[in-house]
């Protein structure tokens, strides 16, 4: 498959920028990059981390350390700042203004239309099926990659956000089967660590239009640093690299995410992973015993979907209470529901009590 007979062409055709670091390597007497020669600040930090000098802009070890992780070679992996900016760069290159499209399942990740908005390129959406607890109508998305032809993105989240559920294999083949040749099929797999699946990027060998997105946000408990990863194939990976800041991560973030996911936080996730496990039962259990929810989405990630008589009232019974909690009721085929994140233990006790408050008010 051609991938940049499915890019913007005018990407395509653009001389990117190259930065001094990118041009040149990062020793010797720096004299490339109008740089300050050391820091104005007597900090061991600055001095560590050589504050004064514009950082890698893919820094080789993260690089290493994140094409580990997730089982890909380094070629096939673009660091972003979250899976947001994986998100836009994607948009940017494949959709022109008024005249290419995206697909989308919603209810999904809003950032995938905020995208395509922002880029001027139309929103397919395929809405979930309400009578099948909110699962993809795979059939009508099908239906919709084989209807619109300007169609160059379709978005799949999986696990998905905020109703929890899977895709399976077998129905992701199907979708890359009907777009190869015309789209890219964008997988995001920002919650694949809270459950037993497997990534998809092993299909990457069968399907070069596949991408998936992975971060450091939620199962790394690094969210504050703003690192995540594009896997794909290495042309698209060259595509997106065109129109990326040429100094996207700050030294600090790097050493951050470094340290983030260091052999010691490896060992610290899986502790983490297991208590987000079973605070999820715990208050799963707890759920289904209040007579007053509608509707429970248990899902796979580090999350519970729920539906009440009243979102509004319930939102505003725990934030004062100290408590916050996402509201979806404005949303379609949403209304009345909310999100409930797996905190720590102490957190999960203070929000069942605040629940249990909440049923037995006059």
């Amino acid at each position: 498959m051609d991938i940049k007979s499915i890019a913007r062409p005018e990407v395509v055709a653009m001389r990117p920028y190259a930065s001094a670091r990118n041009s040149a390597a990062a020793d010797g007497i720096l004299l490339n990059a109008n740089e300050a020669p050391q820091p104005l600040v007597d900090d061991s930090q600055w001095q560590r981390l050589a504050l004064n000098r514009y950082p890698p802009p893919q820094p080789e070890q993260l690089r290493e350390r994140l094409a580990g992780l997730y089982g890909v070679g380094q070629d096939k992996l673009l660091m972003t700042r979250g899976s947001d900016e994986g998100i836009d760069l994607l948009t940017r290159v494949f959709c022109r203004s008024g005249r290419d499209a995206i697909i989308e399942c919603s209810p999904c990740f809003g950032m995938y239309r905020i995208a395509a908005t922002i880029q001027g390129a139309q929103v397919v959406d395929v809405p979930r099926v309400a009578a099948n607890g909110l699962q993809i109508d795979f059939n009508g998305l099908l239906k919709a990659i084989e209807t619109h032809a300007d169609v160059r993105l379709v978005f799949l989240t999986s696990p998905n956000n905020p109703t929890g559920d899977l895709i399976a294999q077998a129905d992701l083949r199907r979708v890359l089967d009907a777009c190869e040749g015309r789209a890219l099929v964008v997988l995001d797999e920002a919650y694949i660590e809270f459950c037993d699946a497997e990534s998809a990027a092993g299909l990457l060998g069968d399907y070069p239009h596949l991408v998936v997105l992975r971060t450091l946000s939620k199962a790394w408990a690094a969210a504050g640093i703003r690192c995540g990863a594009v896997i794909a194939d290495e042309e698209v990976i060259q595509l997106l690299q065109r129109v990326m800041a040429p100094y996207p991560f700050a030294a600090t973030t790097i050493d951050a995410a470094l340290r983030a996911t260091s052999s010691e936080a490896v060992a610290r996730q899986r502790a983490f992973l297991e208590m987000t496990r079973l605070g999820k039962a715990d208050l799963q259990k707890f759920l289904c015993q209040c007579d007053w929810v509608l509707d429970i989405w248990e899902g796979e990630a580090n999350f519970i979907l729920l539906r009440v008589p009243a979102a509004d009232e319930l939102v505003e019974w725990c934030a004062g209470r100290g408590i916050r909690i996402r509201n979806f009721a404005s949303q379609a085929q949403l209304e009345g529901c909310i999100r409930l994140t797996i905190g720590s233990p102490n957190e999960m006790a203070e929000l069942k009590s605040a629940l249990q408050a909440y049923g037995e008010r006059a």
